[in-house]
């Protein structure tokens, strides 16, 4: 009979201390803010909601989603989930156009779901016809209600042409960036690569460009922008801090 008591008594211990612990743990821990509470799930664009979607909504949808990576809070998703989700159509909001660079992935950048936005890459974001009509399908044809053309610091495209560098097929490539490099002001020297103040300005100025051509070579986009039915905005991304700085012309 002592030795039964004994294990009632070592076992009301034992439930009695791990209750207490449980508790005072709990009590400890600190309340999930908002944002932590709305990470853990995520949903991919339907046809329903790509129709109410606009314009301004895809956009604040980016930059919240920026916002979460800057801050290292990125939406827990289900990546196979979503590939089932969205294996019988897509339905983006978005179509980004970035340098291929391998620190710009836009997926990342902007805590993307899958299926939620084209994502066109090339060096130094430059645009040509096959750019636009990656761009013309996009919008006119799957409804994506966002264009936006993202450019970076530290880029190795942006520099070459800064350089007059040659090289190959390259060399065709960078000349599609000499606007940006020659809209800049000659008092800004030296006009080469190591000049950050110059490389920063030519970088800003070739997402000009290059939204200035998506406008002026695709009256299709043109069309659609000046209605409201899309919107065009251009982007800096900083590869130091993970943040993009939009701008709208």
């Amino acid at each position: 009979m002592k030795t039964r008591g004994k294990i009632l008594l070592f076992t009301f211990l034992s439930l009695f201390a791990i209750t207490f612990f449980t508790v005072v743990g709990e009590s400890q821990q600190k309340p999930q803010t908002a944002e932590q509470k709305t990470r853990r799930t995520s949903e991919t664009q339907t046809k329903e909601s790509q129709m109410q979607m606009t314009p301004q909504m895809a956009l604040e949808i980016l930059k919240k989603g920026n916002e979460r990576f800057v801050n290292n809070v990125s939406l827990n998703r289900d990546l196979q989930q979503q590939v089932r989700e969205i294996s019988e159509g897509q339905y983006p909001f978005a179509t980004i156009l970035s340098c291929q660079d391998s620190r710009t992935s836009n997926e990342q950048i902007f805590d993307l779901n899958k299926g939620d936005a084209f994502s066109i890459r090339i060096a130094g974001n430059i645009v040509n016809d096959d750019i636009l009509g990656g761009m013309e399908f996009g919008s006119k044809l799957a409804g994506a209600k966002l264009i936006v053309v993202i450019g970076h610091t530290k880029c190795g495209a942006i520099y070459g042409a800064c350089d007059n560098a040659k090289l190959g097929n390259l060399t065709g490539l960078l000349d599609k960036i000499k606007p940006a490099v020659d809209s800049i002001p000659d008092s800004i020297q030296p006009r080469n690569s190591k000049n950050k103040e110059f490389v920063d300005l030519v970088t800003v100025a070739n997402v000009r460009e290059s939204m200035k051509q998506v406008r002026e070579k695709s009256p299709i986009l043109r069309e659609m922008i000046d209605k409201g039915e899309i919107a065009l905005v251009g982007g800096i991304y900083s590869v130091s801090t993970g943040e993009v700085k939009f701008f709208d012309k």
